[in-house]
């Protein structure tokens, strides 16, 4: 998937807290010269960019270790790491699920500012709100089934919770009204 430009950030970030934040960016792809020596300065010139692409603003320093990080720096880490790899595609599962509303904030930001690089952006979440302000489309699973597809600019909230809880249909391979939900 990643050397097909599509890059993953999961819920749980998948970050090396005892490493800094420039040994996480390249965790498994660190570049080496000769001798397989790191390229220290180069990963180091690239994590600044990439971070300063981004408008990660709020990280002192890209040797400080991850561990000392907030949760919506943390966050902001994962997502440039997948970013960084020429990627295409970045998914995002539940980026916002344990974070404040300062967090939340700066990493709805983030993902804004990807789709503006260019990068298709899928976002999984079940925070209606965040959905309305980032996405351009909305699609619902029910039961593991399409349950329908949105477009946020001519939908409403009610609508996709009708469409989660399985209360109305749209076409073909509806799901049933009523009934339970998961």
């Amino acid at each position: 998937a990643a050397r097909r430009g599509v890059e993953v950030v999961y819920q749980d970030l998948a970050l090396c807290d005892n490493l800094d934040v420039v040994e996480n960016l390249y965790l498994g792809r660190e570049l080496h010269g000769i001798g397989f020596r790191l390229k220290e300065p180069d990963m180091e010139r690239r994590a600044a960019a990439t971070l300063a692409t981004l408008g990660v603003t709020t990280i002192r320093s890209i040797r400080q270790k991850v561990a000392t990080l907030s949760g919506g720096q943390r966050q902001s880490i994962a997502v440039a790491r997948a970013a960084m790899w020429n990627s295409r595609v970045v998914i995002l599962d539940e980026p916002t699920a344990a974070l404040g509303v300062a967090q939340t904030r700066l990493v709805l930001d983030l993902i804004k500012r990807l789709a503006q690089q260019g990068l298709a952006v899928v976002l999984i979440s079940h925070n209606l709100h965040d959905v309305f302000e980032v996405a351009d489309r909305i699609t619902v699973l029910w039961l593991g089934r399409n349950a329908g597809v949105f477009e946020r600019r001519s939908t409403t909230q009610q609508e996709i919770v009708a469409a989660i809880t399985g209360v109305r249909g749209n076409g073909a391979g509806d799901p049933p009204q009523g009934g339970e939900s998961e």
